[in-house]
């Protein structure tokens, strides 16, 4: 979510959705992003025409897109100022049982006066949802210690992802993270191991995502025509033989389901992952079921200056697969985070046409100094013959036919060891 500028005759404020509240319900948004705003005045704003999306009217029940403008009336809070006989409501805090207030401090790897930022483990939802009664969402209260306000989400992880889980702890701190995600300018790594070993081990996947008809929502597939525009980088850490690999990914969007989707899509599924691998996602050899896929890395400016830079432990069953698969931990944080992101499609496509301009654009200036050049010699010897054009062959400038503009790209990482490419060991004593 990113606030942009509020209309200075009526006071109403404008919100553009970000990657991460993709594809949900408006009384949703408002409750993770002004949850001081009751759903009744939501539903009345809706019902008087003052709640817009991207224009037109909007109900409380609309699903939401990345990139749509929410128009929104002014906080509730000036107008109960305006009434002083009208009581302010109040959130009431949730009581916690000690295992839950302990669990929820357990999760806790970084602390700091604007922000948290947790590990949460497999197997816990971020939000509720239908039959979800524990999640991180229901368990903040017990990190609002003696702060007025309770601590927000700013992003959210699946279910059966583990790893490092960014909460604000002030609703500017809330604010200034939800731009920083919408504006792709933090960097989340993961850590997955996947089944077989992609053929190239260092690539960007670009596959659009949309929700699969028929599965309520709860599903995402390829969708050449209707999808999203989704971005993946991957690189190759480890790998044992042909059977898995160890990767590291980068989201550049933040798409639902988008890492799970986009491995599986190029044939090498994350391991446990059932619902998009099926039944080829689970390995043999006493290897976990559960999901193999672990939030292991989260950058981000931090609102006071400087950056919040935090690596998240691996949960039991992760690590104890990398050890049977004969992986050593140190060589994933050995690699080294690219400060930029690597270019998309269509800027390749971009310089690459631009180059090939200048190239022809070059050729073109030869061609007419050369010509001026020849023109002088036919003055200067009245009997020589006519040239038939440009000189070709070994010796000359036109000779050689160019095989097209050079295009940058990423090298392969052989196996994934900084400072070089190697050839996978083979023989008995490989892994």
């Amino acid at each position: 979510m990113t606030a942009g500028k509020s209309d200075s005759d009526m006071g109403f404020r404008e919100f553009n959705v970000g990657f991460d509240d993709d594809g949900i319900r408006l009384d949703r948004w408002f409750k993770r992003h002004l949850p001081d705003t009751s759903y009744t005045t939501v539903a009345m704003w809706a019902r008087t025409g003052q709640l817009r999306v991207d224009g037109a009217r909007a109900t409380p029940g609309d699903r939401i897109a990345a990139g749509q403008m929410l128009r929104v009336p002014p906080p509730e809070a000036d107008k109960a100022a305006a009434d002083p006989d009208k009581p302010k409501r109040v959130r009431e805090r949730v009581i916690l049982s000690d295992e839950e207030t302990e669990l929820a401090q357990g999760m806790v790897i970084h602390k700091d006066f604007q922000a948290f930022v947790l590990n949460k483990p497999p197997g816990l939802a971020t939000q509720g949802g239908t039959k979800t009664t524990q999640h991180v969402d229901g368990l903040l209260d017990a990190l609002q210690y003696d702060n007025e306000g309770r601590p927000k989400l700013v992003h959210r992880l699946d279910k059966d992802t583990s790893g490092a889980l960014l909460v604000a702890r002030t609703s500017r701190a809330a604010a200034f993270f939800a731009k920083a995600f919408s504006g792709r300018t933090a960097r989340k790594v993961y850590w997955a191991l996947v089944v077989d070993v992609p053929s190239i081990e260092d690539g960007m996947i670009e596959l659009p995502i949309a929700k699969q008809p028929g599965t309520g929502g709860e599903k995402m597939h390829i969708d050449e025509a209707e999808g999203a525009p989704a971005r993946t980088r991957y690189r190759v850490i480890e790998r044992a033989g042909n059977r898995a690999a160890w990767v590291e990914l980068q989201p550049f969007t933040g798409r639902t389901h988008q890492l799970r989707v986009h491995m599986a899509a190029i044939g090498h599924p994350i391991v446990g992952d059932g619902k998009y691998g099926g039944a080829a996602a689970f390995l043999t050899g006493g290897i976990s079921r559960k999901m193999h896929l672990h939030a292991r890395r989260i950058k981000v400016d931090h609102p006071d200056g400087g950056s919040i830079d935090v690596t998240a432990g691996l949960p039991t069953h992760f690590e104890e697969s990398l050890k049977q698969l004969g992986f050593e931990e140190s060589l994933g944080d050995a690699l080294v985070l690219d400060e930029k992101t690597a270019p998309t499609r269509e800027q390749v496509k971009s310089r690459a046409k631009a180059h090939a301009k200048s190239v022809r654009k070059e050729r073109r200036g030869e061609r007419r100094g050369r010509g001026v050049v020849e023109d002088k010699k036919v003055a200067a010897k009245p009997g020589a013959p006519k040239t038939g054009g440009p000189r070709t062959g070994a010796g000359s400038k036109f000779g050689a036919p160019r095989s097209g503009p050079r295009v940058e790209g990423a090298k392969p990482t052989g196996r994934g060891r900084p400072g070089g490419a190697g050839k996978p060991r083979t023989g008995p004593g490989a892994r």
